[in-house]
């Protein structure tokens, strides 16, 4: 999750230069970056709900093995940070794409 808020304002801040350089110098914005702007933000969005869904289905599973073998189910915090993890890592893993490409390659 750090590399998310490491890297996201990177992306942000490189995507406002280039576009206020377009500007500046009289050009029209590149649809290309700006239409991808949108449809990673909703195709992320769907992976996420897609993870998180699922990362919910197995831990319901292992509720119910450890429930019907009598152990007692695991209600620790890692739970809720199994989560988090899966519903942000469809972000990271695009804001880290869009740093190297914007970067022109480089991290």
């Amino acid at each position: 999750m750090f590399s998310l808020w490491f890297h996201a304002p990177m992306v942000i801040a490189k995507r406002c230069e280039s576009m206020a350089v377009s500007a500046m110098a009289g050009e029209a914005h590149d649809p290309t970056e700006m239409n991808r702007m949108v449809y990673e933000k909703a195709e992320a969005s769907i992976e996420s709900v897609l993870a998180i869904n699922s990362t919910m289905a197995l831990q319901g599973l292992a509720f119910f093995r450890s429930m019907s073998l009598g152990r007692q189910p695991d209600l620790s915090g890692m739970q809720g940070e199994a989560l988090a993890a899966a519903a942000l890592k469809p972000y990271a893993t695009r804001v880290r794409s869009n740093q190297r490409r914007l970067n022109g390659g480089k991290a």
